[in-house]
């Protein structure tokens, strides 16, 4: 691998693998509403959140980190404009105070934030306008997190940066299985090896608070006590905690992935607690993340930040692979384990953020974990069985479009069917309105 593409490798994992508290959609509401305050200058008299649908599905349902148990967009928006720091990024929670606590139940008792829908074909797209009486900001991201695409105050553009898709600047068109493979085995371990000291240390503490916990419904114990005991379970058991406590609000930080902590999660753990089971040396360990990190990234990149797809399937197939990369197996077993997996599990849908994220995350390592051992008995599936091309990455490019491109109805659909009948009146009723009147 030639120095070049080696920087934009690690210059890939340094923009995604980065910490966050608490499932990353309402973290970026709270972000945006934090950055808001801080332009307007005032306290906050009124809050309006304009979300796409992804947004909608992804935060309804989730609690948020140190908010005593809050839960959906008006928490989010309202911690974040309160008791938020911006310049956290997404730790922008992590130094919410009891008097910021207080004043958002006040204010969300009050109706002080109200949500509307925002009819976009961006997945992940919102608008954040607040005024305090006398002043407006408004805030809009787009594509990306954190990725502010314009500040608006009292009327006058302060910052645009509309034409962005996102903010990441290294160049992902090198990415394929082959040089993932090489930047793995060729990489300098030290200029890796803070980077996924950080990963193990966060994703890790937060799967062991998951199995020590009570969240959810516990999903990490019941896994240990209910299957045999070996690698795979404990793989599955310990992923599947460290996204329910997450999932739960739990303020503990995780390396995420792609915008996402089940994903940063899901590529990781599973992989740690097999190379700790197998006395895999630390060096070959950090090499195999770098591995399913960036398999991870790839995947994700042909799909999407949201979308109707389960990005647990992608991020269990990359670490599954990275198993069969760290067990000494050649390119095609490799790639035989992503097509097993993918030939298995390609269906499986985001419903939002959730504590039964958990159990997708369990269900997908098996999924991956059964792909690796069928590989390395050389076993796989032949092209176009189903889904299946005539090489993985040609595989990886078919599901990326369907879940990016084909799943698109589908993923509207899953957001109405999600909503009870006065929520989607609240959300949608201007939008069907509108089409009516564009239909005449």
């Amino acid at each position: 691998m030639n120095c070049k593409d080696e920087n934009e490798m690690l210059a890939i994992l340094n923009e995604e693998l980065i910490p966050a508290m608490g499932c990353t959609e309402p973290i970026a509401l709270a972000y945006a509403s934090a950055k808001g305050r801080c332009e307007l200058g005032g306290v906050p008299v009124s809050i309006t959140a304009r979300c796409s649908g992804n947004m909608i599905k992804n935060v309804r349902c989730v609690s948020i980190p140190n908010s005593g148990g809050l839960v959906g967009i008006e928490a989010a928006v309202t911690l974040g404009a309160f008791g938020g720091s911006c310049g956290l990024g997404m730790e922008v929670l992590e130094a919410v105070t009891p008097t910021a606590l207080e004043q958002t139940r006040n204010f969300l008792e009050q109706g002080g934030c109200k949500v509307d829908y925002l009819n976009s074909e961006i997945p992940l797209h919102f608008i954040i306008n607040m005024t305090d009486g006398t002043d407006t900001v408004e805030i809009e991201v787009r594509h990306s997190h954190m990725n502010i695409v314009s500040v608006v105050k009292n009327g006058r553009e302060i910052y645009s940066d509309v034409k962005s898709k996102e903010k990441a600047y290294a160049d992902r068109s090198g990415l394929n299985i082959e040089n993932i493979k090489a930047f793995a085995d060729e990489v300098d371990i030290e200029k890796i090896k803070p980077l996924f000291d950080r990963q193990i240390r966060c994703n890790m503490d937060i799967a062991y608070e998951g199995m020590s916990g009570s969240y959810g419904l516990n999903i990490g114990k019941t896994i240990r006590a209910s299957y045999a005991e070996g690698v795979v379970t404990r793989m599955k058991a310990y992923a599947a905690a460290a996204s329910e406590a997450r999932m739960s609000g739990c303020d503990m930080p995780v390396i995420i992935n792609s915008g996402s902590g089940n994903q940063g999660i899901a590529s990781s753990v599973p992989l740690i607690v097999y190379a700790r089971e197998k006395d895999i040396p630390q060096e070959k360990l950090y090499r195999a993340l770098a591995f399913s990190a960036l398999l991870t990234i790839h995947q994700k990149d042909n799909i999407g930040k949201l979308s109707a797809f389960c990005g647990a399937v992608s991020a269990s197939c990359a670490a599954c692979a990275a198993v069969t990369y760290i067990a000494g197996g050649t390119i095609g077993q490799i790639k035989a384990t992503i097509d097993n997996t993918l030939a298995n599990i390609p269906g499986i849908l985001c419903d939002g953020a959730k504590i039964s994220c958990a159990a997708k995350i369990a269900t997908s390592i098996d999924a991956g974990m059964m792909a690796h051992f069928l590989a390395m008995n050389g076993k796989a599936y032949k092209a176009f069985t189903g889904l299946l091309k005539e090489d993985a990455e040609e595989t990886i490019s078919c599901v990326g479009y369907i879940g990016k491109v084909g799943m698109r109805e589908t993923d509207r659909e899953i957001v109405k069917q999600m909503l009870t009948e006065q929520e989607e009146n609240a959300f949608y009723g201007d939008c069907i309105k509108e089409k009516t009147l564009s239909a005449k």
